[in-house]
């Protein structure tokens, strides 16, 4: 029997290319590549252009990944330096070498 494949929506919000902001999508593209490789996508929204978009996922403070898929909703906040809390956070079980 074959794992169900699930695929993750994640949208990263910004404020510019500010340090913390270029540190989270990085960290979290590495930890995509390794963890999710081919079952997702990310979306950057960068709020210095799009602030009218932060109303709609409630973003108070940046930068904040939020999974969209699959639900619930989670939301990690900050430069995603810390692996295992933004594995845990995703809901993400790490794959075993």
């Amino acid at each position: 029997m074959e794992a169900e494949v699930i695929n993750y929506e994640l949208r990263l919000y910004i404020a510019g290319k500010t340090a913390k902001s270029v540190s989270a999508l990085a960290n979290l593209k590495k930890y995509c590549e390794e963890h999710l490789k081919g079952q997702y996508s990310i979306e950057v929204i960068d709020l210095l252009v799009k602030p009218q978009l932060a109303e709609g996922d409630q973003i108070f403070a940046i930068p904040t990944l939020v999974r969209k898929v699959p639900e619930p909703i989670r939301k990690i906040i900050g430069d995603l330096s810390n692996e295992e809390k933004v594995l845990v956070g995703l809901d993400i079980r790490p794959r075993k070498l």
